[in-house]
């Protein structure tokens, strides 16, 4: 697969995309994040050291480095957890593929990030024209605004509860039958809410979304629902995974207009052997341990 499809577009500003705080960093301990907000850092360490580990998955994230000096976050222990590494870096490798492929084909379309944490996917997905909304819940958005403020005036951030119905009304997402596709990513979200929440938020992208409109999510095995005390990065935050499937096919089942375009595990960043491992227990877990899915709309 080509590594751009991005169409070329002007130098970006030299402008710094982050900005040092005028004290001592402590902007973490300031936030006071919640449980699952917390896990944004995870990814955080994995995208801004796990080239040392993974050079062949490195997704060269330009601010990650940056984001995790002015936090004066401590993330060794998640760099120890190296199988989690691999996985953000194969994840994030996925999605910025998928984003790009879709952007070639739409240009001028919208792409949000729903549960954005600190990545800043804008900075591979920016095609000049395009535009893109950073959401997350409003403590999350309170720590990431001074980090990572919008580099242009085609970008946005927005607080959101993805918990709550109408979230689709309130980010403003075009929802005519006739509207140019949407593009959204929600990664490191889902597994964190009830089933009856992770449904309703996929039949809202549905009921709402125009044709040709993506949606790329992370999935993983129902097996690991309640189980986040094993896992070494999440267990330290406190969150817990309360959401996963047992069959792929129960993502468009949700709703008529769901439509599963593309499958991937996470079996793909470990090899032939990894891919060997993931053929022997798809019988007994019925999907891939972690992987994404990408959804489309029916016409």
């Amino acid at each position: 697969m080509p590594t751009s499809l991005v169409p070329a577009r002007p130098a970006p500003s030299a402008a710094p995309l982050v900005h040092k705080p005028h004290r001592p960093a402590c902007l973490l301990a300031e936030a006071q994040l919640p449980a699952v907000p917390s896990t944004l850092l995870i990814p955080l360490a994995a995208r801004a050291h796990g080239a040392r580990y993974f050079p062949w998955l490195a997704c060269q994230d330009a601010v990650a480095m940056q984001v995790l000096v002015a936090l004066g976050a401590d993330v060794s222990a998640y760099l120890d957890d190296l199988p989690t590494v691999l996985n953000v870096l194969w994840r994030t490798r996925a999605i910025k593929e998928l984003g790009q492929e879709f952007f070639a084909r739409h240009p001028s379309a919208l792409g949000a990030n729903l549960g954005c944490g600190l990545t800043h996917y804008f900075q591979w997905l920016d095609t000049g024209t395009n535009h893109w909304l950073d959401a997350d819940l409003p403590p999350v958005m309170a720590l990431r605004r001074p980090l990572l403020p919008p580099p242009c005036p085609r970008m946005r951030h927005v607080d959101l509860d993805l918990s709550q119905p109408g979230w689709w009304q309130r980010l403003g997402l075009p929802a005519q039958r006739s509207a140019t596709p949407v593009l959204l990513v929600c990664e490191g979200v889902l597994m964190y809410l009830p089933p009856a929440q992770v449904h309703a938020v996929l039949a809202e992208f549905a009921q709402h979304a125009p044709p040709g409109s993506r949606m790329v999510l992370d999935v993983m095995t129902r097996r690991a629902v309640g189980c986040a005390a094993r896992h070494a990065s999440v267990r330290a935050t406190g969150a817990e995974f309360r959401w996963g499937v047992g069959r792929i096919a129960e993502l468009e089942a949700v709703h008529p207009r769901l439509q599963l375009l593309r499958e991937q595990s996470v079996a793909e960043g470990y090899g032939w052997p990894g891919i060997a491992m993931d053929l022997l227990w798809r019988p007994w877990l019925g999907v891939p341990l972690y992987g994404l899915a990408t959804l489309g709309i029916r016409e």
